[in-house]
């Protein structure tokens, strides 16, 4: 499979540059504050799959939101690791929502969660072989071409390695961006999750990747021991926040974001936590400019 350039002639869409903002995830327990006053956020971003319907109050509430800010989509069904390749009805529903929302981008994940016949709802790991970087290049090309515009795609956390894989993740998600055009959503709790239960260097894996790629990092809470566990249910540690310092001082300019998806604070705490991120990109960007 050869290099392709991502989407010439497909007009607005085409090399969107960085967008540099902070947002979080929109969650239910939050839509009043989003429908009854003003939220300081230059962003949000969505499960797909929640709004991937005909009508009804969640899309009526996200047309709301719309109008007050920038709406990213992020998926958890395109499933580009699956052999029996992309569900066409899926990518017509999202593209549909896509049309509607006009989003900043579309994401998903590294990973698997379908088979011919069934759905798992998980995010499913993947053996890095040249077979799997086939599979998913020619899946993100196809997702790509009917969207009509570049996908971003998300490292996903770790709990085991396949013996058959022949390249680090790394490597394989570089190659996944070099040959179909598509960008990254670099998940720096991810990379920590993973690196500290199969024993590499978080360092190590940002360097490896096309940083000029990364377009958005996602922050997380993940549950601590032996094998850590991405939950997304607790604040950010202090890991996480000196990786993402770290990660900003190699990519520059990205959209920045906190995911909650259990054990969901009031909005306020959210946006405390938020305000850490903001803080320490504010901190990298000066060291950057003073050197």
């Amino acid at each position: 499979m050869t290099h392709i350039e991502p989407f010439a002639g497909f007009g607005p869409f085409s090399g969107f540059g960085p967008f540099s903002g902070f947002g979080l995830g929109l969650r239910r327990s939050h839509y009043p504050d989003f429908l009854d006053g003003e939220v300081d956020l230059d962003f949000v971003e969505v499960i797909s799959e929640n709004f991937m319907v005909d009508g009804g109050k969640p899309l009526a509430v996200l047309d709301a939101v719309r109008h007050k800010h920038e709406v990213v989509l992020h998926g958890v069904s395109l499933s580009p690791g699956s052999a029996h390749g992309v569900d066409r009805d899926y990518l017509a529903r999202l593209k549909a929502l896509a049309e509607r929302i006009e989003p900043l981008w579309i994401s998903d994940h590294l990973c698997w969660t379908r088979s011919s016949a069934h759905n798992s709802h998980d995010l499913l790991p993947l053996p890095y072989t040249a077979e799997a970087l086939g599979v998913v290049c020619e899946n993100v090309t196809i997702a790509q071409d009917v969207l009509r515009r570049p996908l971003l795609l998300e490292n996903p956390s770790s709990y085991l390695s396949f013996p058959e894989s022949e390249m680090t993740e790394w490597e394989f998600l570089s190659a996944v961006a070099r040959r179909t055009g598509c960008y990254l959503l670099l998940d720096v709790n991810n990379i920590y999750v993973s690196a500290h239960n199969h024993g590499f260097s978080a360092e190590a894996y940002i360097a490896g990747l096309p940083l000029e790629r990364v377009r958005q990092i996602h922050l997380a809470g993940h549950t601590p021991g032996p094998i850590a566990i991405d939950t997304h249910d607790r604040a950010v540690c202090g890991g996480v926040w000196e990786l993402l310092a770290h990660t900003l001082a190699c990519t520059g300019p990205a959209a920045i974001m906190i995911e909650r998806d259990d054990a969901i604070p009031p909005l306020a705490d959210l946006l405390d936590e938020l305000a850490i991120a903001r803080r320490i990109a504010d901190h990298v960007r000066r060291e950057v400019v003073a050197a």
